[in-house]
């Protein structure tokens, strides 16, 4: 098996609301300087805003069910996952990897991925192609810079936890997966990540530069579930 880096790149930060396109420039030159250094990564995208507008408005307008938001979730962060795919041009796979769960050899040093079925969020496919390539370690973006003991936009006393076991984390979350559900790890997903021993960072995104010390094995600011 080779060494892969599994990003799980939040929608969050691909498109807040707009696209980002500062934010993917910066990214896209911090992925290619650690290609340099021999790396290979498999990034699969999440849906953002896009995802929440789409599903609204289908809500909205009809009375849809949870499987038929997340193909609508699965068919924006497919846009997304796209629009990496030509951003890295030659150095990633000619086309998005959907099911991530079958192990291919990589001749290009990035592949990205998206998302297979309902059921879950990109979260899980981030684990399938972890558990693919044999790797152990899982770094998840998105616009939060730690795992906390409650919802700090609700509470403003709650306090960031740095390191936390899987069974204590999996009971700061809900048990099942909702579509569009707002949590830093999925249930399922982590469910999956606690059976196979793995390691999930839970980190911001948006800054680059801590992101390259997670990277380069520095000390960085984010949360490591194990």
């Amino acid at each position: 098996m080779e060494d892969i880096t599994i990003i799980s790149l939040g929608g969050s930060l691909i498109v807040p609301e707009e696209l980002d396109i500062d934010f993917l420039k910066n990214f896209k030159k911090l992925i290619l300087s650690q290609i340099i250094k021999g790396k290979k990564f498999v990034i699969i995208t999440g849906g953002g805003k896009i995802c929440r507008k789409y599903q609204d408005v289908a809500q909205k307008l009809s009375n849809p069910s949870i499987e038929e938001l997340d193909w609508i979730g699965i068919a924006s962060l497919k846009l997304n996952a796209e629009l990496l795919r030509v951003i890295f041009g030659e150095y990633a796979h000619d086309r998005v990897i959907s099911n991530l769960s079958i192990y291919f050899n990589l001749e290009k040093q990035i592949v990205i991925g998206s998302a297979y079925e309902p059921g879950h969020s990109t979260d899980w496919d981030a684990v399938l192609s972890a558990k693919s390539f044999g790797a152990k370690k899982i770094i998840n973006l998105s616009n939060i810079d730690y795992v906390y003991d409650s919802d700090p936009k609700k509470n403003p006393n709650a306090k960031r936890i740095e390191k936390i076991s899987w069974t204590d984390y999996r009971s700061l979350i809900p048990s099942t997966w909702t579509s569009g559900l707002n949590s830093p790890f999925d249930p399922t997903a982590s469910e999956l990540a606690q059976k196979e021993g793995m390691q999930v960072i839970i980190m911001n995104g948006k800054s680059i530069d801590n992101l390259e010390k997670c990277l380069n094995g520095e000390k960085f600011s984010g949360t490591v579930i194990s």
